[in-house]
């Protein structure tokens, strides 16, 4: 580098290259350019992309660089503190900033460059194929369109007819910038200036008397100008008022509105507004504390003094929210923000209108089922300080928060706090516990069902440990039964999926007038279909694993790469009529409670069922509000709900969870079963929970029953520490993909050679994992295991040095090497 007199720029650009790049500011850019700010930059000879502003300084670099284009920000939209969480991020989790970049800001503040392809129309269009003259003749109607458009308007590939059609001068590409934000705007009406001249007015009004419906507009307006209403929407005075509550409060029609608009008697302008118009709540009192929730509240204080994290054991239904809620008043009366992380998409639809009868409109809720506007209005009010609490799923950790006193993390243990794909695959919960640190925050995690690596922090005096192990109300923990389903076959009891208890537990609670939760791990109708004639599964094309039957659609769905083809009773293999499906899932148990309860309402809560954030809200209402009589899930339905009638919780299939090829299966088991148990009896009475399984003597089973998470904790922590498992050793994964299986193996077994160089014994593998192709690429891992008091960064300088090294040789250029840190 050389010291010049010229401004430069380090810019942080969404691509996955392990670099800053360096731009030239051109001087009539100096006073504009600070770090935080997006620059639209040229990246390559053709791509446009906005970059954002890291560093800026007179440092020359020993290349030649290219100048920024321009600024778009008038203020920063990242701040200091979040550069240094990215760094953190791009450290531990061994990503590249570009891709925090990517993850980290919604879509719609992020510029692209989309190429437009434009007609040329002075070229000889003689000698072209049919494919290259149905493209020209869409550009002929249009003259120019982007590539994403065109491809709309055809049913093959276009890019290589695109690509000919340029090389022979036909048309020309050109890159453009795309802005996805779009602001939304509402038209409102004021009354001009002069009419509020008494003299001028009375005037206006003579003109009117022959247009009486106009007139009487006219005055009502005025009148709402000066007096509001009350007996619609509770509109106060004001200058202006929203176009549609002008009309629905004057009772008149938009043509009338529209003549006095023209006549220039009212005016018309857009108004910037705000998607995030929340429900409007009666604000309520927060619940006093019982004796135990006092206790526990005063302790975490209290353990806040000594530690940074706090560890908040509490059994299911014993008040965790309602401390929350304390807390989060105390941090707000102190001018501080609040990150309330929450595990789940449907969790927040519940405790989102909790919160809302508390905190109103100091309430930002943030997650992936709102549009890409919606996430720039959350990311820009808290910018502006309109939100002071943020509720929202793991990537809120990335908000431009710039005074956060406190982050909860409910429901610490779920493994849906982990990013997996694509790059940074963060784990939110432990990314929680740095950015609090880089704010001087304080971090309470949550849970009933400790992660083992929380309570092992806890119990080694890391974090600080609170428990609360009392139910609300002292309502008793819900009686667990088994039933054994390996017994009931035998004895030929099972009635379709249900063991006799089951369906017996179901018609007490539904004569009782109560609710019922059924749960199963798994979503579709059936997880493979089989000929009974020759053995045949159908799998998927693209990827190792067999096809899950969905009844719903008939079809045969992919759940790794979403392929899907018709189901059909024809063997594809025998062409015998003899397919059938085989184990089961929430469809399934959904199609079979209806052939034994037909008169009652079910409803089903799996990924299929929520593709929208309403269809989350749909849900939880109906079932909240005794729509619906039994709800059948997956771990959706174990995650914090909370609903006051439901009498029992029936596990369909405890064994699926218990004999994964995990070394987590069993703790995850446990936490699950535990949870989901949890939702029985929460408000009136003792619930009951049944439990299906093959195997009632199973340790982890016996915990449950028992609501002996000690027990669990203490077995699982023996096995991991015996065989150097997390939390006594850090895992990375390291994942060889490539579409040809011989290019997989050498890339593989050239990596573990090199790592075990280093290592030594502390590497497992190459091994194929239990799906080894997903989308068309062979996979292969290689575990590495890291002893806690070892350098963690220097293990992982040498992680990279030795996949660079494997990654230079010519034959392994397009081989894909990704590290999972922490993987979960």
């Amino acid at each position: 580098m050389i010291q010049s007199s010229e401004t430069y720029a380090d810019l942080i650009i969404p691509v996955p290259l392990p670099k800053l790049f360096t731009y030239a500011v051109p001087e009539k850019l100096n006073l504009e350019c600070e770090p935080g700010k997006r620059a639209i930059i040229q990246f390559g000879k053709k791509k446009i992309y906005t970059g954002i502003i890291k560093s800026v300084h007179h440092n020359k670099p020993n290349y030649e660089t290219k100048d920024i284009i321009s600024i778009i920000d008038n203020h920063p939209i990242i701040n200091e503190i979040q550069f240094k969480f990215w760094d953190w991020i791009a450290e531990y989790y061994m990503c590249t900033l570009g891709e925090i970049y990517k993850a980290a800001l919604p879509a719609g503040l992020k510029l692209e460059s989309e190429t437009n392809i434009i007609l040329n129309n002075e070229t000889d269009f003689s000698g072209i194929s049919e494919k290259e003259e149905f493209i020209i003749g869409i550009l002929t109607n249009e003259n120019s369109l982007t590539i994403s458009k065109i491809e709309k308007e055809t049913d093959f590939n276009v890019l290589p007819i695109l690509k000919k059609l340029i090389d022979k001068g036909i048309v020309f590409a050109e890159e453009r910038l795309k802005k996805s934000y779009k602001p939304k705007y509402e038209d409102y009406i004021s009354l001009p200036d002069e009419l509020n001249d008494e003299t001028y007015l009375a005037e206006v009004l003579e003109i009117l008397k022959r247009a009486k419906k106009q007139s009487d507009l006219l005055l009502c307006f005025i009148y709402l100008k000066k007096y509001g209403s009350e007996r619609f929407n509770s509109l106060k005075p004001a200058e202006s008022f929203l176009k549609k509550d002008v009309l629905k409060h004057c009772n008149s029609s938009a043509s009338h509105l529209k003549t006095l608009i023209d006549k220039g008697f009212l005016a018309l302008q857009k108004k910037e507004v705000s998607r995030l118009i929340a429900e409007k709540y009666e604000n309520i009192e927060i619940k006093n504390l019982n004796a135990y929730q006092k206790k526990a509240l005063k302790e975490i204080k209290s353990k806040f003094t000594e530690k940074d994290v706090v560890l908040l054991h509490g059994v299911t239904s014993s008040g965790k929210t309602e401390i929350y809620i304390k807390l989060i008043k105390e941090q707000l009366a102190e001018g501080k923000q609040v990150l309330y992380l929450l595990p789940e998409i449907a969790l927040t639809a519940q405790i989102t209108i909790r919160l809302e009868k508390i905190f109103g409109e100091k309430l930002g809720v943030y997650h992936s089922k709102f549009n890409d506007n919606e996430r720039v209005e959350v990311w820009k009010n808290l910018q502006k300080g309109k939100f002071q609490v943020i509720l929202g799923v793991r990537s809120s950790v990335f908000l431009p928060f710039d005074n956060l006193g406190l982050i909860i993390v409910d429901e610490e243990h779920e493994n849906t706090y982990k990013q997996y794909n694509p790059a940074p695959r963060y784990n939110a919960r432990d990314a929680s516990i740095i950015l609090a640190g880089l704010h001087k925050a304080k971090v309470l995690l949550g849970t009933a069902t400790p992660s083992i690596e929380s309570y092992y922090n806890a119990k080694s005096g890391k974090f600080a440990l609170v428990e609360l192990l009392q139910r609300y109300k002292d309502i008793s923990l819900p009686e667990i039964k088994i039933a054994d389903i390996k017994e009931a076959r035998r004895k030929k009891q099972m009635k379709s999926l249900f063991a006799p208890d089951m369906l017996k537990g179901i018609d007490e609670a539904l004569q009782n007038k109560e609710q019922i939760i059924l749960f199963q791990n798994r979503r579709g109708f059936s997880p493979y279909t089989e000929c009974e004639t020759c053995g045949y599964i159908p799998k998927c094309e693209h990827c190792d694993v067999s096809l899950t039957y969905h009844k719903y659609t008939n079809q045969l769905i992919c759940h790794y790469c979403g392929y899907s083809e018709r189901a059909t009773k024809i063997c594809k293999a025998c062409e015998s009529p003899a397919m059938v499906t085989r184990g089961f899932g929430t469809q399934k148990i959904e199609d079979e409670i209806k052939q034994f309860f037909p008169d009652v309402k079910i409803a089903r809560m799996d990924l299929d069922s929520t593709g929208s954030k309403k269809a989350y809200h749909k849900i939880i209402y109906d079932f909240e509000n005794g729509n619906t009589d039994i709800l059948i899930g997956t771990q959706m339905v174990s995650k914090g709900l909370d609903f006051d009638n439901v009498a029992l919780v029936g596990i369909m299939n405890a064994d699926n969870m218990l004999n994964f090829p995990d070394f987590r299966a069993h703790e995850r088991s446990f936490q699950l079963m535990a949870q989901v148990s949890g939702r029985a009896g929460r408000k009136k009475k003792q619930g009951k929970v049944i439990i299906q399984t093959t195997d009632k003597k199973h340790p982890i089973i016996k915990n449950v029953v028992e609501n002996n998470y000690e027990a669990m904790f203490m077995s699982q922590s023996t096995l991991r520490k015996q065989y150097h498992y997390p939390p006594f050793f850090r895992l990375i994964q390291l994942s060889i993909k490539h579409r040809e299986k011989n290019i997989t193996d050498l890339a593989a077994s050239k990596l573990a050679e090199k790592l075990t160089a280093v290592f030594g014994r502390r590497i497992l593998g190459p091994e194929y994992p239990v799906i080894s192709r997903i989308k068309n690429r062979y996979i292969k891992t290689i575990l590495i295991k890291i002893e806690r008091k070892l350098s963690h960064k220097k293990a992982k300088e040498l992680i990279t040095a030795s996949i660079n090294d494997v990654k230079s040789n010519d034959k392994f250029k397009y081989v894909q090497i990704i590290a999972d840190v922490d993987p979960m």
